[in-house]
């Protein structure tokens, strides 16, 4: 069963979401604070596929339960709610881990075409095949595909799914320059109903894990007028 925590406030916006998730075959749990929306999450022993999270909630804000959802799991999909007046709220909700956010008012095909994305993600790859080679090195890095790990000099690096389908990429692609378009189909899936600033912050994201000086990157560098790629 797909399984999704929706944590709104907005008694009418929620029951907006959670009819049109049932519609298309979700078992949906509800929450109206942050804090209910946590003990939903840790009382079903995190048993969810993903979770839409509102950034204005009473008792705990969505990006304080964003980030702690996070530290518990790697792996769950987190789709931040997010109003047209809150673009520092929505960067800073793609920094501390969420996958997505849908900017209010949404439609309801808006809204399951990005559920339905996160939770196709989460299904690929707790279903997907062990791959032909399962370690990547490149210079002081290791890329186990298997595992889903990343270290660097022996140290393993916290990743999201997002973030670590992202590595995924420009490892199996060293040295090439990959366009935010190539970047956005590979991992948020051809049919994403987004922006391709979603790339960019995770960009951002990724380098504060994996490089010296995130500001001055050497390995996942911009390619201008383009996107990125990886070079040791």
């Amino acid at each position: 069963m797909k399984k999704v925590l929706v944590a709104e406030d907005e008694a009418s916006i929620r029951e907006f979401i959670v009819i049109n998730l049932q519609r298309s075959g979700y078992e949906v749990s509800q929450a109206d604070n942050g804090r209910a929306a946590l003990e939903a999450y840790e009382a079903a022993d995190g048993d969810f596929d993903v979770v839409l999270l509102d950034i204005m909630m009473p008792e705990m804000d969505g990006l304080e339960v964003c980030k702690r959802l996070r530290s518990m799991s790697q792996t769950v999909g987190i789709i931040m709610l997010t109003a047209k007046t809150q673009e520092i709220d929505r960067v800073t909700g793609l920094l501390v881990g969420a996958d997505d956010y849908v900017t209010k008012p949404f439609s309801p095909s808006e809204l399951m075409a990005r559920v339905d994305a996160i939770y196709r993600r989460v299904e690929m790859n707790k279903n997907r095949s062990e791959p032909q080679k399962s370690v990547v090195e490149l210079g002081e890095f290791v890329l186990n595909l298997r595992d889903h790990t990343l270290k660097k000099n022996g140290v393993p690096i916290e990743l999201t799914q997002v973030e670590f389908q992202i590595i995924e990429y420009f490892f199996t692609n060293d040295g090439a320059a990959l366009s935010r378009t190539d970047i956005l189909n590979r991992v948020w899936g051809k049919k994403y109903f987004g922006e391709e600033k979603v790339v960019d912050v995770n960009i951002r994201r990724l380098r504060m894990k994996v490089e010296d000086e995130p500001s001055n990157p050497k390995h996942l560098v911009t390619v201008w007028g383009l996107g990125y790629k990886w070079i040791i």
